[in-house]
């Protein structure tokens, strides 16, 4: 039986390539792995502990490395992780199935070419048009009472950020962050009836 593998990704802060590369389980587990771009330029760190896993992540938006720490059996056994850059918002790493990063790199490489795009600009938001309609379409969620927490309350505060809106309940704290980067972004919440804030949101 082969063995499980996963499949981990980022885009180089040096090069702005995507690099993409695959790992057994038991090459993730049995020792620390440091993942280059062939660039030379950026290199992700993994590293993992008995109980926990320790990331070291390379960020193409504000050009420094991000720490993350997560438990080994998320690391190992999600179908997708994704972890963001604090400053933008944007995801800079991805952790998964195959098929799962890929899907997800796409759209990390869109919003990156954006941002590429308008690196000179003095814009508040990653794609103004974008989080505009994602703002409208939050409103009109919210004017129907469809965004409660999972803990039952429906008070919640929300924080903008450069490509995506964080919704935090006023009650427990859990967060949703939802992404505003792209078009397919506001297509997919304008999908939703609902929202669901610690949970994954409702059709």
């Amino acid at each position: 039986m082969e063995e499980p593998k996963r499949t981990l990704a980022y885009i180089c802060p040096k090069c702005k390539q995507s690099v993409v590369v695959e790992r057994t389980q038991f090459q993730l587990a049995a020792a620390a792995n440091k993942l280059p771009c062939p660039c030379g330029g950026s290199a992700l760190l993994v590293e993992l502990e008995a109980d926990h896993a320790d990331l070291t992540v390379p960020c193409a938006y504000c050009g420094r490395d991000h720490h993350i720490r997560c438990s080994v059996h998320t690391l190992l056994h999600e179908e997708a992780l994704a972890f963001s850059c604090k400053a933008t918002g944007l995801d800079c790493c991805y952790i998964g199935t195959e098929r799962a990063v890929f899907q997800a790199l796409r759209r990390l490489e869109e919003a990156a070419a954006h941002m590429s795009e308008d690196q000179d600009g003095q814009e508040t938001f990653l794609n103004e048009a974008v989080m505009t309609e994602v703002l409208g379409e939050l409103k009109d969620i919210a004017q129907r009472g469809g965004i409660p927490c999972e803990c039952g309350a429906k008070d919640y505060k929300v924080k903008v950020l450069y490509s995506s809106v964080e919704l935090t309940c006023a009650q427990c704290g859990a967060k949703l962050r939802l992404p505003a980067a792209i078009g397919e972004d506001l297509e997919d919440l304008c999908c939703r009836y609902t929202l669901t804030i610690g949970g994954k949101g409702e059709a």
